[in-house]
């Protein structure tokens, strides 16, 4: 691999960084803060974070570069023999709560990881990771549709095979198995892709974060100013539930970054501002909230003819 393409990766997240802030700043009509962060044992970030926003109630979208002298343990999920090496990651992450209940929580990353020769005879081993998926609390089949087509158009030039591999790969991995349902409707997920030479496993990744503005940016729009009362706001708070209880218990993402001790404040910037349980609560029947569980959270074909 030649030594310049890590820079390369570098330098591409923090423009997709600025990118999709300035984006998300016309949407809402708010400045989105900056918050820069460095980490004892090597390296840092930059934090872009919106609260209480005319259209996002909370959100960030954040850049890290890190890096660390052993692999923590959840980096080591399907790598177990590169236990004891040195690593260096990089990438952007981010979670949109919008304060709408009939616009959907979103979430995207794209990340590059080396773990670092161990000895002069060695090569590093490098690979990306990344997605989008989309968690409606009221849905609708359009919104669904065009995010999912988003992901597949994303993917395409690089195999055909792609969109439906890393679409199941999503539905799997965004999955509470503790309640049997999923977060959301889903999108896309790859993780330790390095099957393709790296300048096309990189066009690929570049590829998926290019477009989350396109694939998300429509549906926020055409939500933001549905009028809604106390009744849906009190299930996107209660559907929040399920969001918080994925990223704590099942998230390599959120473990990775508390075991490599990253920025507590940035992993845990996922996490809605206002949620709620209930127990054993049951939506009434033929409601839109009964539609959510009924007609989106399982698992389907979403660019199916209709």
């Amino acid at each position: 691999m030649p030594s310049k393409s890590p820079e390369a990766v570098k330098t591409w997240l923090l423009e997709l960084q600025s990118r999709i802030v300035a984006a998300l700043e016309g949407v809402d009509g708010s400045a989105f803060a900056s918050d820069s962060w460095q980490r004892a044992e090597g390296g840092g970030g930059l934090s872009r974070l919106i609260e209480e926003g005319h259209v996002f109630e909370r959100g960030g979208v954040n850049f890290s570069h890190v890096m660390g002298a052993s692999l923590p343990p959840s980096a080591l999920h399907a790598r177990p023999e590169l236990a004891g090496r040195a690593w260096v990651a990089m990438g952007v992450s981010l979670v949109l709560h919008p304060r709408n209940p009939y616009a959907p929580t979103v979430h995207m990353n794209v990340r590059f990881f080396e773990a670092v020769a161990d000895d002069e005879n060695a090569a590093p081993v490098w690979w990306f990771g990344g997605g989008m998926d989309l968690t409606p609390y009221y849905g609708f089949e359009e919104d669904a549709r065009h995010f999912h087509h988003s992901c597949r158009s994303a993917l395409a030039p690089f195999g055909a095979e792609l969109h439906p591999r890393f679409k199941t790969w999503c539905d799997d991995y965004f999955y509470l198995k503790h309640r049997q349902e999923a977060r959301g409707v889903g999108g896309i997920f790859f993780d330790d892709f390095n099957e393709l030479p790296f300048e096309q496993a990189f066009a690929m990744t570049q590829s998926v974060g290019d477009s989350f503005i396109d694939a998300y940016l429509p549906i926020v729009q055409r939500r933001c100013a549905t009028p809604y009362g106390e009744r849906e706001r009190d299930f996107q708070c209660y559907r929040r539930g399920r969001y918080v209880e994925f990223n704590l218990v099942w998230d390599r993402g959120t473990l990775f970054g508390l075991q490599s001790g990253g920025r507590t404040e940035a992993i845990l910037m996922s996490m809605p501002p206002l949620v709620k349980w209930r127990y054993d609560w049951q939506p009434e029947a033929g409601s839109a909230e009964a539609a959510l569980a009924r007609d989106f959270l399982p698992a389907r074909d979403w660019l199916a003819p209709s």
